[in-house]
């Protein structure tokens, strides 16, 4: 059985930074306040947009569970932040983001953002996760929960439809998932450009290690400068006796067993990160028509209602497209609102453009 990586990267960053407001800070704290409090005030439950050092975020209408009162979001960051709090702000780097860049070139994307609009830090950043993933092609699923020798007592597992989807392991400071990405994509997380980067589309396995702050500090890792250096040291004691995936065998003693080919495999690679990573196109206008492609496909099903009740109002046994096209125009024309429609569509425009579907 042949066991390929196709790659390799982070999924998730979460990093503190310690800010202060420079003489010429462009940031009102009391007017980001304020224009919250009208989100608050309108009901409306989506953001607003705004520009803060040339750099476009949607302004959410409630603060973050992490106590910070701001919350602001664009395709990259989700930015949690209050003058007040220590640390000022909390970033978490998105997924696309990272892996159409990298983790250090967001954070250094980030530090230009700082400048511009007159931050300035007072001590280094502080990260506080990082989670590190491997895309695996696995035509066979050979192993279960029992395979795998791990320093975690917790360990989980979830079958869809009788067919093992998911192994996690830990609780904490070290989480270990592998599961099926093909799967996750369709029933979660949508992120179809991910079939792009790994030229295929299906028997694709995600290992996944979700590392937090104490187990970072321990190998010396606090900046991004420190990730880049010493990465390589951490996934060295993840994949070598934190965690490891093993061929079964007659032997009581779990640990004897042999290391799984994948596993091998993993070790190989692992010896060449040294840095972290590469950058990776990814086509903004598949994504785009694959969104597209589902509400269609959502058009479809109430296109398929409305065929239906037109269907029982004139006892039609039988409706089709055409008939259901028109009754749905019909429809359209009695909602539609001139005024608020080129207002409801720009808005919905700069959400999409600012990551929030």
């Amino acid at each position: 059985m042949t066991y390929r990586l196709l790659l390799t990267g982070h999924d998730t960053v979460e990093c503190s930074y310690y800010l202060r407001r420079g003489l010429k800070c462009s940031i009102d704290f009391e007017k980001l306040a304020y224009e919250r409090e009208i989100l608050r005030q309108s009901k409306s439950r989506d953001p607003k947009l705004i520009t803060l050092g040339g750099t476009e975020f949607l302004l959410h209408r409630s603060g973050s569970s992490r106590g910070f009162p701001f919350m602001l979001s664009n395709p990259d960051w989700t930015v949690e932040c209050g003058e007040y709090n220590v640390p000022s702000f909390y970033v978490t780097y998105r997924s696309e983001a990272l892996w159409r860049d990298t983790a250090g070139g967001q954070h250094r994307k980030f530090i230009q953002w700082i400048e511009a609009v007159g931050l300035r830090a007072y001590k280094p950043e502080t990260l506080a996760r990082v989670d590190f993933t491997f895309d695996c092609h696995l035509p066979v699923i050979d192993f279960d929960e029992d395979s795998v020798v791990s320093l975690s007592a917790k360990d989980s597992r979830y079958r869809n439809d009788r067919k093992l989807q998911t192994l996690g392991f830990g609780k904490g400071d070290v989480v270990l998932r592998m599961y099926d990405k093909v799967a996750e994509i369709a029933e979660k997380s949508h992120k179809t450009w991910l079939f792009d980067l790994w030229g295929m589309s299906e028997d694709v396995w995600r290992i996944e290690w979700q590392v937090r702050k104490e187990v970072l500090r321990r190998f010396g890792i606090r900046t991004f400068a420190d990730l880049e250096n010493q990465q390589g040291a951490l996934l060295h004691y993840l994949a070598h006796e934190h965690d490891t995936l093993r061929v079964k065998t007659g032997d009581g003693n779990r640990s004897r067993w042999p290391l799984h080919p994948l596993w091998m495999e993993l070790h190989e690679h692992i010896k060449t990160l040294n840095a972290q990573g590469g950058t990776h196109e990814i086509d903004a206008e598949l994504l785009l028509n694959v969104r597209m492609m589902q509400m269609a496909v959502s058009v479809y099903g109430y296109l398929k209602r409305i065929a239906a009740v037109h269907g029982v109002q004139h006892g039609e046994a039988f409706v089709g497209t055409t008939d259901a096209m028109k009754r749905l125009q019909l429809l359209l024309a009695k909602v539609h609102d001139p005024l608020t429609w080129k207002a409801d569509v720009e808005k919905r425009i700069d959400l999409i453009r600012l990551g929030q579907w």
